[in-house]
């Protein structure tokens, strides 16, 4: 246990170093300096049992050196990151020798199943690249996008960034410079493998994706510096309702909110052929919901090709949360059905 003075209990501290008191369970920690594995894959890469690997997890987790959290039918495992016990976990795994026979051959197996899931997720995205380079050529450039959204967040730097809808988890890669820490939500399992692939290998180990309704993200309220939004509201039944579940996981008055979607547009095949539920939004709805929200000022700009043969214009939205916290009581969640949020940003 913590005090709030960010010391740890004795009887706590001892319970973490008890638990590093194992080769395997070492192993473990060092493996999971890489990314976050699942128990067959941790399994592969220890060459054990998986009831083995199992115990050696509850072990850790109990001690807190590990999290674990559930995604469908798979249980993923990373390293403690709050505070303290992180702090511990990096130190303890720092020390390791990187030469070590053992070290090295965990560390061969780990290159194995990530080329693995490498290939896996390149498959998935060839099976939808054609469909998703059908939609980016019909507005301007991604890079763009992603120039003015970095631009229109104006802080240098952000403590926690949540992307609601992460999908290819490409905004957390954009924003990876700026941020402390990185979490993206998406309820697609097949996009958060390839995001996850995406985020190894750019070697964003401060960035994380997770399973999660994008109306009842599983976070406290106002934790967030930044909350990012990139072309996921038109998928939306509730729009509106995704804007303010943003409003709830910011800080007041600091923390910001980046929104980018399309302008109203007729191309009717996006609903029948990609599972649009909006064609666009008007610049002064959006910025209505946010204002409901608890937003201030809000900045609004358009993009689009200068010859305007593109028939999609791209809308960025920023605010900063004004006031006092806002709470959503939990009944606005009711009734709410998750969405798969298709992201392909």
């Amino acid at each position: 246990m913590q005090n709030n003075d960010g010391k740890l209990h004795s009887d706590t501290l001892l319970t973490a170093l008890r638990a590093v008191g194992d080769s395997t369970r070492l192993r473990i920690l060092i493996i999971l300096s890489h990314g976050e594995l699942t128990v067959s894959e941790l399994t592969r890469v220890l060459d054990q049992s998986q009831p083995r690997v199992s115990r050696h997890l509850k072990c850790l987790a109990a001690a807190g050196l590990v999290v674990r959290h559930r995604e469908g039918t798979w249980v993923l495992y990373r390293l403690a990151d709050r505070a303290v016990m992180g702090e511990i976990v990096r130190s303890l795994v720092g020390w390791v020798e990187t030469d070590d026979d053992i070290v090295r051959r965990d560390e061969g197996r780990l290159s194995a199943v990530r080329h693995d899931r490498a290939v896996q997720a390149a498959a998935y995205f060839r099976s939808n690249a054609a469909a998703w380079d059908r939609v980016r050529a019909l507005h301007v450039s991604e890079a763009s996008v992603e120039e003015a959204m970095l631009e229109m967040a104006s802080q240098a730097h952000f403590d926690v960034m949540v992307d609601l809808g992460t999908g290819t988890g490409r905004m957390l890669e954009t924003f990876a410079g700026r941020i402390k820490q990185g979490i993206g939500f998406d309820v697609s399992h097949e996009m958060l493998f390839f995001a996850r692939t995406n985020l190894e290998r750019a070697d964003l180990g401060h960035c994380q994706v997770r399973h999660g309704d994008i109306y009842n993200v599983p976070l406290a309220d106002n934790v967030a510096d930044l909350v990012v939004m990139h072309q996921v509201l038109h998928y939306l039944d509730n729009p509106a309702g995704a804007v303010r579940e943003a409003g709830r996981l910011l800080r007041p008055k600091k923390g910001r909110l980046v929104v980018a979607d399309y302008a109203p547009h007729d191309l009717e095949f996006l609903r029948q052929e990609h599972a649009h539920r909006r064609l666009g939004f008007r610049a002064e709805e959006v910025a209505a919901w946010m204002r409901e929200a608890g937003f201030g000022l809000i900045e609004m700009r358009s993009l689009s090709d200068n010859n305007g043969e593109n028939p999609l214009k791209v809308v960025i939205w920023a605010s900063k949360r004004q006031g006092r916290a806002v709470r959503v009581p939990r009944a606005y969640h009711e009734g709410v059905h998750k969405v798969e949020i298709n992201n392909y940003g």
